[in-house]
């Protein structure tokens, strides 16, 4: 079958480079007469490169040189990704640009199945689960494969894939959800700075960072930050077939990826190769890995490359805070 989409390829692209060819000599050369021989020929091959770049396009279409798909989920998770503030880094692409990617995977005539790579310490709630029902709805096999970090919204995302491997050393685990805010009531107060709000609703000021914690508020808030574990754990439980009190028994600790395996939070140890190995076994043929990116203008990469800058310059000057209700943050 492999043996077959290669000669179908190249049948594809050297029949394009050939019409093209003769499109550009007809129209370049042999019908306008004026045009002088050597800038007819340069016109010619021009013509003849747009067609074999056209004919490989639609050889990769009709005869895709891969079968499996990888799509990467690196650094903290955000809605939108882009990075954060001066003292954050970069994190892209934001979720929504991964779960594309995903669809478009599965969309994909040659993409059998779908590799996660995983590299991540968590995030925004919302946008990991985008990603992990992404996964889960993926049309063939998933493997996610941890390289340094699979942690809290990372392996909420793996709990999306049939299986969860990671190298000995990779850092696995932290299922829980953390809530925070700043608290600068004090330094208000020094500062000579009141707090005054209108609002409308009991609790639609609690966690506000300019005064302290009511016992109410902290109870309140307390009780989002339990559902969304609940939610989590109930959905690691059913996703990875791990036994709930042995999640929670983990207190979201993380563990190396050895200690991982040996508690069920991770099915294999083992490098890239192994990985590919073992999609190979599941197709049951050779695996040819195709890396599904976000297409991203040029806007976008000045704005990343900015925001690179920035980070490097304002490292741990300043915090930036996202995903906040009222400035209490919710992380997973």
């Amino acid at each position: 079958m492999a043996d077959a989409d290669s000669v179908a390829r190249l049948g594809i692209v050297l029949l394009g480079t050939a019409a093209a060819v003769v499109a550009g000599w007809l129209v370049f050369v042999a019908y306008p007469g004026s045009l002088t021989d050597l800038l007819g020929v340069v016109l010619v091959l021009a013509t003849a490169l747009v067609g074999a770049r056209i004919a490989s396009n639609v050889a990769g279409s009709v005869a895709p040189s891969h079968n499996v798909a990888e799509v990467a989920v690196e650094g903290p998770i955000t809605r939108d990704g882009g990075g954060g503030g001066i003292a954050s880094p970069p994190t892209s692409p934001g979720a929504d640009d991964i779960v594309e990617q995903i669809e478009s995977a599965d969309d994909d005539r040659g993409a059998e199945a779908l590799l996660l790579k995983l590299n991540t310490p968590g995030g925004q709630i919302v946008p990991s689960e985008d990603i992990r029902l992404a996964a889960e709805r993926f049309d063939g096999p998933t493997v996610a494969y941890a390289t340094d970090v699979c942690a809290s919204g990372g392996y909420d995302i793996a709990a999306g894939c049939d299986e969860l491997w990671a190298r000995e050393g990779s850092i696995v685990g932290s299922i829980g959800v953390i809530g925070s805010r700043v608290n600068a009531s004090d330094l208000a107060d020094r500062m000579g700075l009141s707090y005054e709000q209108l609002t409308a609703g009991e609790y639609k000021d609690a966690g506000t960072p300019l005064k302290e914690f009511e016992e109410d508020e902290r109870e309140y808030l307390q009780g989002l930050i339990d559902d969304y574990y609940d939610q989590f754990v109930e959905t690691v439980a059913e996703g990875r077939d791990i036994d709930e009190t042995t999640i929670r028994d983990t207190e979201a600790r993380v563990f190396l990826g050895a200690a991982a395996h040996e508690l069920g939070l991770v099915d294999g140890i083992g490098t890239r190769e192994d990985v590919e190995d073992r999609l190979e076994a599941r197709l049951g043929e050779p695996v040819t890995v195709a890396e599904f990116e976000p297409a991203r203008g040029l806007m976008s990469r000045v704005r990343g490359g900015a925001q690179a800058v920035a980070f490097a310059l304002g490292a741990g000057l300043t915090s930036a805070f996202d995903g906040d209700v009222d400035g209490f943050t919710f992380r997973q």
